[in-house]
């Protein structure tokens, strides 16, 4: 097969333009910092940049959800330690009211805080963070606990758990049920109830250190439960932040680019470039035009 000028001149083209195609591939690589550009450039790093995309934006709607349980976890945890002083305080008066020394306006003295304690322990029951009452389950928007013109209270505590999902088939109750911590239909305020008629009438108080002994046992459980599942999520929120910082380098792994390999790789294709066009200069045979100049 006859050689032509015309095949040699079309062939040093086509790999010249081949050549510069990947001087341009290499410094895109350097300019985005990215082993590909574009799906088409390699389909499988394509492929699994994707899954890994995926996986990430997963782990941190979980993190997003321990986050929110956290802070239902962390406001009750405050919550049931302020009512358990509360309690500690009534109990104390409770102890100082049954020695039988007190005087009438020793009396109406511990009456008047063990109201106020009463008014501190309603106000408790009904915390509400972000809109939300978190001794009432899943019916966050009323309040657990009312109180009429008399003083008198009633207590309605939703049984519902409040759960949110931390980790792939995982959930954690955020919530601990009114109930366990004020009793059943509001069983403590019926205590201190007790605890400050016995004042007015200055008879059994001892009775009401009891009963407030019960509904402050209540409380430290409710505590413990509390303090369990935290945890828990402390432990959640580990292994989510070890699946994050595995999957961010398996991502950077599958698309970022090797500085030290691309500018290697620049650099040899430049000199391969820079030897096809002296090789061509010196292939391309001069033609008549040359000589008519």
């Amino acid at each position: 097969m006859r050689v032509t000028q015309s095949m040699l001149s079309n062939n040093l083209l086509r790999n010249l333009t081949s050549s510069s195609g990947q001087m341009n591939k290499y410094m895109d690589q350097l300019y985005t910092g990215k082993k590909i550009t574009k799906p088409s450039d390699d389909p499988m790093i394509a492929m699994k940049g994707v899954s890994y995309r995926s996986e990430l934006a997963r782990i941190e709607q979980f993190e997003r959800n321990s986050s929110e349980a956290n802070s239902w976890l962390d406001n009750t945890d405050a919550s049931i330690d302020q009512a358990n002083h509360a309690m500690q305080r009534l109990r104390e008066l409770a102890v100082k009211a049954s020695n039988g020394t007190n005087s009438k306006d020793e009396y109406q003295s511990i009456v008047q805080e063990a109201k106020q304690l009463k008014e501190h322990l309603v106000e408790i029951a009904n915390t509400n963070v972000n809109g939300k009452y978190i001794f009432n389950g899943t019916n966050s928007d009323t309040a657990p606990v009312t109180t009429n013109e008399n003083g008198d209270i009633t207590a309605d505590f939703a049984d519902d758990d409040v759960l949110i999902e931390v980790s792939n088939g995982i959930t954690v109750k955020a919530n601990i049920n009114g109930s366990t911590v004020f009793g059943e239909n509001g069983g403590l305020f019926k205590a201190v109830d007790n605890f400050i008629n016995r004042l007015d009438s200055e008879e059994d108080i001892e009775k009401s250190i009891g009963e407030l002994d019960t509904s402050i046992e209540s409380i430290v459980d409710s505590r413990a439960e509390i303090g369990a599942r935290m945890n828990r999520l402390e432990l959640v929120e580990n292994r989510l932040a070890d699946q994050k910082i595995v999957t961010t380098k398996t991502l950077s792994d599958n698309e970022d680019v090797d500085f030290a390999e691309a500018i290697t790789n620049l650099i040899t294709q430049e000199s391969l470039h820079r030897a096809a066009l002296s090789a061509g200069s010196r292939i391309i045979q001069p033609s008549l035009v040359d000589f008519l100049r």
